[in-house]
């Protein structure tokens, strides 16, 4: 029997276009870049190798290393009854599929979820969270991590932040290669006195890439923060309890010691709320959009709503 599909669950053209064209414009860099490279006579197979070992490590370690940098445990229903029972009014409401859940022992509301499929999902919420906000709050909240689940985000965050971890270490044995000799006998090593130019070259090159990479990253996220804050609204169905559940995270946030904030800053790009400790330039290349623009959102979907 034919099911017509609720409107959270219908592909987003628009997170779909900006896909594609992230990807492509990082293709083309990367291959200018290892054109550079191969022009100057760096090891292709020792960039290769290393790099490669890279990506592999952060593909089948990354959920555990989230897990393991924001400190969540896995928990179980005789753990955390009331948590899984709401998690699980959600997903059979909406046929979804029941991530694991793990849950942050600090004082810091927040939540992520992770895992590359929806097989391998966990969501996670700090104790913090669960007790600033109330019940339907907390739905909405689970509803939005869900909503990146669906939407593979983690996944596609992943694959991008590859892009960026490749040039930022094809910067650095780039810069090795020229250093000694490009390999010994390539190019460059034949060519001692423009080894100047040819580092500088290979420098000026990854510089770039990774600048590009790292605010295509950021674009990337800050457009699904809005993705995932209105499918979680449409599968809860209340838009305001997201949005009040926003205003009471980064009201938190912002009371929150500096040192607090910092420790766990680098996990920024999974939280439903970045850690933010107020420097200007981090807000400025900040993996989400601002809080009022996220509730004025979520509001104006209230109101269409009603």
């Amino acid at each position: 029997m034919f099911t017509k599909k609720q409107p959270w669950q219908r592909r987003d053209a628009g997170l779909t276009a900006r896909m594609i064209v992230s990807f492509a414009v990082l293709t083309v860099l990367y291959i200018i870049f290892l054109s550079v490279l191969a022009y100057v006579g760096v090891s292709a197979i020792a960039i290769a190798a290393i790099a490669g070992v890279m990506i592999l490590a952060q593909w089948y370690f990354s959920d555990r290393i989230v897990l393991w940098s924001t400190g969540a445990k896995i928990v179980s229903r005789e753990q955390f009854p009331e948590l899984h029972d709401l998690v699980e009014r959600i997903v059979a409401r909406n046929n979804l599929s029941k991530p694991r859940i793990a849950v942050t022992n600090t004082r810091m509301p927040n939540a992520f979820a992770t895992g590359k499929t929806p097989k391998s999902s966990i969501v996670a919420v700090t104790t913090g969270l669960m007790d600033q906000l109330d019940t339907e709050e907390l739905e909405g909240v689970i509803a939005h991590e869900l909503a990146h689940i669906k939407n593979r985000d983690v996944l596609i965050l992943t694959l991008a932040s590859i892009f960026s971890m490749i040039a930022w270490y094809l910067m650095r044995f780039g810069m090795y290669g020229a250093m000694f000799g490009g390999g010994g006998g390539g190019s460059y090593g034949r060519r001692g006195n423009e080894g100047g130019a040819a580092m500088l070259l290979i420098l000026l090159i990854a510089i770039v890439t990774w600048i590009v990479s790292f605010l295509i990253i950021r674009a990337i996220s800050r457009y699904r923060e809005y993705v995932a804050d209105r499918d979680g609204a449409l599968i809860t169905g209340k838009p305001s309890k997201l949005a009040s559940a926003l205003l009471k995270i980064s009201g938190t946030m912002k009371r929150m010691p500096t040192r607090d904030l910092r420790e766990v800053e680098g996990m920024n790009a999974f939280f439903i709320i970045p850690a933010l400790s107020g420097d200007a330039l981090t807000n400025l290349f900040s993996t989400h959009p601002s809080v009022d623009q996220r509730v004025k959102k979520l509001m104006e979907m209230e109101a269409a709503m009603s």
